[in-house]
């Protein structure tokens, strides 16, 4: 039996993040919606469904893995917006049964097919999933929870970074805790998983009273900083002199951190080298913050914060919801961000004051003007930014910039950008 984790229809509102991913690749804890999945199943064989315009960069980035292909004769479909519990592999078994889907609320969470039914899906694969592909079956409640937007995921980014500690922090991996010198301060240290080749400096402290602190392979932390689990530093990221990390933080790989962070996630590949606050937020890939960024992330009157996807605006229910930020965006010193604002992908933020809330794809300037961004000059950018790193910026990445551009088009010219 084979498992495909699949894209459906609300992949959108997972907007500013999914334009150059898709949804399962989104960070959350210690590790991304499809690892989550694949680590419940071990050694599996599995497909990926994604986009068109996606394909290419997701084959690219899965060397060996069929993409919006299905080579069995059954198949176990799952949605790429789960929050997979440990269990999953106990709750939907790689056993042959009949054709069935299971449900919570109004989203398919997973669903087997086999003959017929999975004969006319593979014809139409590049077709994103909805309720409609599984009508007829027979309907299973399950009680899986699916990320809705993105503050979802930053909401129960703590707690994922708690549940999955075991796989850190136990007998059975090395863990060089006890190599920190006598200057760092550790509280909890049984809480703690230091990986190989990490570096923390004199001064450092590490709090792990209220939940786990992971510092993975060859990070380095520099002196006098102060980080509070639950926390999770990915390989080879760097936290700098002074950075106060709060608890329910996850920071991806390759990335420089400072300043203050707060019940946030960053995405692998991006920079908050400075003095500045990010809190209750969500940052992509390849952004870059300025010296002294800053985000609201609550309201002077305490009320709900309100935020806009896909250009419709969104009433959250959060009282904290701070900045949303979309792959391979900058900011300048001194930026300054409202409550629940929203930045898609490839700006270039400036200016004084604050910003709109809502700022397209490509957008170029601050709160007196904005203007579209080149986008062959976005692409070479791009291209110096990721060889900074030795990483290739491929014909992949060219199509979907062209083709993210063309998408957000309209949300420009909305907005007379």
């Amino acid at each position: 039996m084979q498992i495909c984790i699949f894209e459906d229809i609300e992949f959108s509102n997972l907007e500013p993040l999914i334009f150059n991913r898709p949804v399962y690749d989104l960070l959350c804890g210690t590790s991304t919606l499809k690892e989550k999945i694949l680590r419940s199943y071990g050694n599996i064989n599995y497909s990926l469904h994604t986009r068109p315009y996606l394909k290419a960069l997701v084959e690219q980035q899965n060397p060996g893995i069929p993409v919006n292909q299905i080579n069995d004769d059954y198949c176990l479909f799952i949605n790429g917006r789960i929050i997979a519990p440990k269990n999953l592999s106990e709750i939907l078994p790689l056993i042959e049964t009949e054709d069935k889907v299971f449900v919570n609320e109004e989203t398919v969470v997973a669903a087997y097919l086999s003959g017929e039914r999975l004969k006319k899906r593979k014809s139409f694969l590049n077709d994103l999933f909805s309720t409609s592909d599984f009508e007829g079956l027979p309907l299973k409640i399950i009680d899986i929870k699916c990320a809705g937007y993105i503050w979802d995921l930053m909401n129960i980014n703590g707690s994922q970074i708690k549940e999955e500690s075991e796989y850190f922090i136990n007998e059975t991996r090395n863990n060089y805790v006890n190599i920190l010198p006598s200057s760092v301060h550790t509280i909890k240290p049984e809480n703690i998983f230091i990986g190989k080749n990490a570096v923390v400096k004199p001064g450092v402290v590490l709090d792990a009273s209220n939940g786990p602190i992971i510092i993975e392979e060859d990070v380095e932390i520099f002196p006098n900083a102060v980080i509070e689990g639950p926390c999770f530093i990915g390989k080879g990221s760097k936290i700098k002199s002074c950075a106060t990390i709060y608890e329910n933080v996850t920071i991806g790989n390759t990335c420089k951190i400072g300043g203050e962070v707060e019940q946030s996630v960053f995405m692998p590949y991006s920079n908050k080298q400075h003095s500045g606050f990010i809190g209750h937020a969500y940052i992509g890939s390849w952004v870059n913050l300025g010296a002294d960024t800053n985000n609201s992330d609550l309201k002077n009157n305490y009320s709900t914060v309100k935020a806009t996807i896909g250009g419709k605006e969104i009433e959250t229910g959060l009282q904290f919801l701070g900045l949303m930020m979309g792959d391979h965006s900058k900011s300048a010193i001194n930026t300054m961000f409202n409550t629940g604002t929203v930045v898609g992908f490839s700006c270039n933020i400036f200016g004084p004051g604050f910003p709109d809330k809502y700022i397209p794809s490509f957008s170029w300037g601050g709160a007196e003007s904005m203007t579209t961004y080149d986008v062959n000059k976005s692409m070479q950018t791009a291209k110096v930014v990721m060889s900074r790193r030795k990483v290739e910026f491929t014909k992949a990445d060219e199509e979907v910039f062209k083709t993210v551009f063309e998408l957000t088009s309209n949300e420009r010219q909305k907005r007379g950008i």
